[in-house]
């Protein structure tokens, strides 16, 4: 039952328009609540973002009332509380606040402001002649199926995965190293019976557009009136000599992935690990490995991610994670893996053309994904993309089949962003799926709903917290950066001529979320004026959204 609590410290509700401010309440240990005023009406809500715990005082509002988190996007609607945009998934609690004899008080339950989050309401008996398959169990089926059951949609909803657990935080896998399911799965199986969201353990190997479809490996045929395709994407492999036929040589990408990783890791750890691949999974893991083994990154490239943030950038990386022990050989190819003399079944060197051998009692494959299409491939109802993906239009409709959509990995769509001018893009972030599947789960429960837009975010572990928003299919030519680069505290622009199509930031929040803001209504400044000192935390925002 709802109690009154008073706010410590407050004799009136005088926030200036615009403002937030964080307050205690009374009588509950550790308690807090956020304050907001959007359009002359105060509200309260819960004080710490729903996906990791950052506290949104720290966050950026808009003038519609769009409170997004500083660390990962995540975006709250401050007058309902409900999520708006990835990668949280529990809307805010709200509270009713008001002014009683020179102090403020708020009324809610006690156990609700210490969980800082209210669950969804997605109960629901499934019934109607509707019914969606979803393809895929990771952040694009799960931003698809919570938001279909949050926007009213009563049909039927099956998510076909063949990973056999529920839809996990995969960002948790190479960043952390956790193996431990019930730390990373995001619902329980009592949620999803409650959501009437039926969850199947089983691999798709056809789909037949014209019956409308999917059958899977274990001879089943599930009928769809709509469907939506996430199955996500496929760790590369190396070609190379050794490295399909010795052990120890893992990809990354699921649990039982980093359950391997941590089994030939031992409990004490002192391995000689080599990581092949300098991009983002492999920055991760190697700085995740790097307490208590010796730990070696391969890149083709001049400097880590050179080929995303530019080698001036990538070396802030390579210096930071320099500093936990691990080593680089950049500009390097590899050539072959080589057994280990006490086991011949298991790698024990990763040799180099130009001549360097790397000793290896495991090795980590961080080369990439492709889309995991494999079940489409020979399907004359639909064409695939060179790279395997599936080509959409900007609600993520699959050009060509009416009611069927793509996301995630394995969707190449048009991108409006800042520099996008609706070019094709795939883009392979966590907040991209989720963000992408919440908009498919609007077009099918309301589809005269317009598509709602989205700049891309993404994060990373990188000895510091990576912040990154925007995108960059058409490239960049210039690059401006502010703040401290040789303390790993700066902001990144990245420019297309003047106009900025990308931001990366380090230690300078809410930078990110300011811009990201920014580039959706138009009014992200121009390179030069960054150049010139200006900071983007001094621009007001604009209520029109332009892109």
């Amino acid at each position: 039952m709802a109690q009154e609590f008073k706010l410590k410290g407050l004799t009136a509700l005088d926030l200036k328009s615009g403002e937030k401010r964080e307050a205690e309440v009374e009588g509950i240990e550790n308690g807090k609540i956020l304050l907001a005023k959007v359009g002359g009406t105060t509200h309260a809500m819960s004080s710490n973002c729903t996906h990791y715990g950052a506290p949104l005082k720290n966050g950026v509002l808009t003038p519609e009332g769009r409170l997004t988190c500083a660390w990962h996007g995540a975006c709250f609607n401050v007058a309902s509380g409900d999520v708006e945009d990835a990668p949280a998934l529990d809307p805010l609690a709200k509270f009713e606040v008001y002014e009683k004899s020179g102090a403020v008080y708020i009324k809610g339950e006690e156990a609700t402001i210490k969980a800082s989050r209210r669950q969804p309401n997605v109960k629901c008996k499934a019934q109607g002649q509707e019914k969606v398959v979803v393809v895929g169990g990771g952040s694009g089926a799960m931003g698809a199926v919570q938001a279909l059951r949050e926007q009213g949609f009563k049909g039927e909803i099956t998510m076909i995965s063949k990973e056999p657990y529920l839809p996990i935080d995969r960002t948790k896998l190479s960043k952390a190293l956790i193996a431990d399911k019930s730390k990373v799965e995001w619902r329980s199986q009592e949620w999803f019976d409650t959501a009437s969201i039926a969850t199947v353990s089983d691999e798709v190997s056809g789909v037949d557009f014209e019956s409308k479809s999917v059958s899977t490996k274990s001879g089943q045929s599930y009928p769809y009136t709509k469907l939506v395709l996430c199955s996500g994407g496929t760790p590369k492999a190396l070609p190379m000599p050794g490295f399909k036929d010795l052990s120890n040589i893992f990809l990354l990408r699921t649990l039982p992935d980093v359950q391997a990783i941590l089994g030939a890791v031992g409990e004490n750890g002192g391995k000689n690990v080599v990581v092949v691949g300098s991009s983002f999974i492999g920055m991760e893991v190697s700085n995740a490995l790097s307490k208590n083994n010796d730990v070696t990154v391969v890149g083709m490239e001049s400097a880590p991610l050179e080929r995303v943030m530019g080698s001036e950038v990538g070396k802030i990386f390579q210096k930071l994670i320099s500093k936990n022990g691990v080593k680089f050989h950049m500009e390097a190819s590899v050539d072959s893996a080589k057994p280990s003399q006490g086991d011949s079944s298991k790698v024990g060197s990763v040799s180099l053309k130009d001549g360097t051998s790397l000793p290896a009692d495991f090795v980590i494959l961080g080369i990439g994904v492709a889309p995991a299409t494999e079940y489409l491939r020979d399907n004359p109802a639909i064409q695939l993309e060179q790279d395997g993906s599936i080509k959409t239009n900007e609600s993520f409709e699959v050009v060509g089949q009416s009611g069927v959509y793509a996301i995630g990995d394995i969707a190449t769509y048009p991108y409006h962003g800042p520099g996008g001018n609706g070019s094709l893009t795939r883009i392979e972030h966590w907040n991209v799926a989720q963000n992408a599947g919440r908009s498919v789960a609007a077009s099918i429960s309301q589809p005269s709903e317009k598509a709602k837009p989205f700049i891309p975010v993404f994060w990373s572990a990188l000895g510091s917290q990576l912040r990154y928003c925007g995108n960059t299919p058409n490239g960049w030519d210039d690059l401006v950066l502010q703040g401290q680069p040789d303390d790993a505290k700066f902001a990144a622009f990245y420019g297309k001529g003047d106009t900025v199509v990308a931001v990366a930031s380090m230690q300078m929040d809410p930078v990110m979320s300011q811009s990201a803001e920014l580039m959706r209504r138009g009014n992200m400044l121009p390179l030069s004026e960054l150049r010139k000192g200006k900071s983007v935390l001094d621009v007001g925002l604009p209520s029109e959204i332009k892109i």
